[in-house]
């Protein structure tokens, strides 16, 4: 049995857990419509006005005019995350964490112990919200589509269970777009065919699914009658690491881009080190005031965790994107994909002195940042701009 496990408004309901002051307002976590940022979660209260993920501050300002801005803590939800994780392995070493707040688990071979699928998600739930005062919806399910789509069905502190011998009944009545992978405008397309829910995607041939199509035909075809061979695979390794920031005004001085850089490329390293994660290609990503966005990437020969080999290949790529276009920069990004958990193919990159110094440099960094925060030690380049850290506590945290 499959349980997928989803934290409600996770972002929002830490703030609000912190903080009970918040508790009934419309609370978003993200920028502020002074500046250009985006919401990364909305309170239940807020999404009530409309507010989603993604959207502009400066739009919720518009539709929730009372709406309580926080500033995101990453670490610090990063850091419940793994408190929420410790408890799932009580119950199981297959957990597949999808990101810091969700995650399937395999409870198949822990039923014994703790009882079958919905008992073992009903300890989950309440372990959660007994010892870190949180809500989390579940949804138990012979497989991970199943799963997830239950867990999204009766949020917030939702619990739906899917048996084995009720799947058809579980899905023909949903909405077509409740299948992976059918978005506006596959959606459109389904309904073009006069199809709204699972049950009536399940009554087309797969002819006729191939005609329209293609090569997904197969995959709509299959969750449409609730099939997914896929297994919880645990300790995934992400696809590739990122940070970026958005300035409040477009910037154009190369000093400045060139210390932001390294200040975004020294999180990134800092996050693969944390996770003892080495990554082998990394890519820039540069939009301007426009919204014209470029990217530009480079795989090195060797893999790498430390900041300063990160950091000149990413330097390297932006002195490249600058001599192409001089305009100001709205937004500026770095990341590191092609990641692997082999430690011994960095050994090739400097000579054993050099690595063994930047190693040094960056294993103290991390050690004075961890216990004193992101401001607390810098890198001198990066003192060109004044960055402030998203992850830092605030006063009164």
């Amino acid at each position: 049995m499959i349980l997928h496990v989803d934290m409600d408004a996770f972002y929002a309901s830490v703030e609000l857990r912190d903080n009970p002051a918040l508790i009934g307002k419309p609370v978003v976590v993200g920028g502020t419509p002074q500046g250009r940022g985006v919401v990364a979660a909305a309170s239940y209260e807020a999404r009530k006005f409309g507010v989603h993920s993604a959207m502009p501050a400066s739009r919720v300002i518009r539709i929730c005019p009372q709406a309580v801005f926080v500033r995101p803590r990453m670490e610090h939800y990063a850091a419940i995350s793994k408190q929420i994780r410790d408890i799932f392995f009580r119950f199981t070493t297959l957990v597949e964490p999808l990101s810091l707040d969700e995650a399937f688990l395999d409870v198949s071979g822990s039923e014994r112990l703790f009882g079958d699928g919905p008992a073992i998600g009903r300890q989950i739930q309440s372990a959660i919200a007994k010892e870190l005062k949180l809500v989390a919806s579940v949804g138990v399910a012979p497989n991970k589509f199943l799963a997830k789509v239950a867990s999204d069905l009766d949020k917030p502190n939702g619990f739906v269970v899917v048996p084995e011998d009720g799947i058809d009944v579980f899905l023909n009545p949903l909405e077509i777009s409740r299948v992976w992978g059918v978005g506006p405008q596959t959606a459109k397309k389904f309904r073009s065919l006069g199809v709204e829910s699972i049950g009536q995607l399940r009554e087309l041939p797969l002819e006729t699914l191939r005609f329209v199509f293609g090569v997904n035909c197969e995959h709509f075809w299959r969750l449409a009658r609730g099939l997914d061979t896929r297994q919880v695979i645990p300790d995934r390794i992400a696809k590739s690491v990122s940070h970026e920031t958005t300035f409040r005004n477009d910037l154009q001085e190369d000093d400045a881009l060139e210390a932001w850089l390294l200040e975004l490329t020294d999180q990134v390293g800092r996050r693969l080190r944390r996770h003892g994660i080495f990554g082998k290609t990394i890519q820039i990503k540069v939009r301007y005031s426009d919204f014209q966005t470029i990217t530009r990437s480079k795989t090195l020969s060797n893999s790498s965790q430390t900041t300063q080999v990160l950091w000149e290949a990413a330097g390297d790529l932006l002195r490249m994107v600058r001599q192409e276009n001089q305009r100001g920069v709205r937004l500026l990004g770095v990341g590191v994909s092609n990641l692997s958990r082999d430690a011994k193919i960095q050994q090739t990159l400097f000579g054993q002195k050099e690595k063994q110094s930047a190693d040094r440099i960056d294993a103290a960094a991390d050690l004075i940042r961890d216990r004193f925060g992101n401001s607390a030690v810098k890198r001198a380049s990066s003192l060109k701009h004044r960055v402030k850290h998203r992850g830092d506590p605030r006063p009164g945290d």
